[in-house]
């Protein structure tokens, strides 16, 4: 039988749906012209080190094969993500997504959720598609797409082995008990994040 907080992911999911559209732009212009500022960028947004660690934090929560899939999806999809946006393709919703994504993580790891691993997969992997397209969307023409791409790459994966690392904790009670308060922290940063792209 399921676990009643497993049931509640259907409904983080229904909240991506009705999403409204936004044309607030995520990244600053003239900023992608390297590899550096592609690593900086990731770690120097909230909205993107709430949601990054807190895919390492669910995924370590989950165990394996959650605990390198969970971080694996992210990025890679993240890349698809940028290259739809670096190419125009139209994704409504953007900022809203990155925002939820704060709220939706933050509240998995709270919640402790146990989804299918594929549900997860798939959370994980539209938060990353739009993370993704935020940043191929208004990439400065002038800048290395490749270097700056990279760099953005590496440094997510690094917030991610930082969850994970934090996450490691879920084997002791009171561990348990510190992922449940980051959870909550970070559906907090989501919240506030949210508030600001509808406002």
């Amino acid at each position: 039988m399921k676990q009643p907080a497993s049931l509640a992911m259907p409904y983080l999911l229904a909240i991506l749906v009705w999403v409204p559209s936004e044309s607030a732009a995520h990244v600053v212009h003239g900023e992608g012209v390297s590899f550096a500022q592609g690593f900086v960028h990731p770690i120097s947004g909230l909205d993107h080190v709430i949601a990054m660690v807190a895919v390492g934090l669910w995924g370590a929560q989950l165990g394996a094969p959650a605990l390198w899939l969970l971080p694996l999806t992210f990025p890679v999809i993240m890349s698809i993500g940028g290259f739809l946006g670096l190419i125009g393709v139209p994704l409504a919703g953007s900022e809203t997504v990155i925002a939820l994504s704060g709220l939706c993580l933050g509240g998995a790891v709270l919640m402790q959720l146990r989804p299918p691993l594929w549900l997860a997969g798939l959370l994980v992997g539209i938060f990353g598609l739009y993370h993704g397209y935020a940043h191929g969307a208004e990439f400065p023409r002038e800048g290395d797409a490749l270097l700056y791409s990279i760099g953005f790459v590496l440094a997510t994966g690094l917030l991610h082995a930082s969850g994970v690392t934090v996450g490691l904790l879920h084997k002791w009670s009171w561990g348990r008990i510190v992922l449940r308060g980051a959870g909550a922290v970070i559906l907090g940063g989501g919240t506030y994040f949210l508030w600001g792209a509808l406002a």
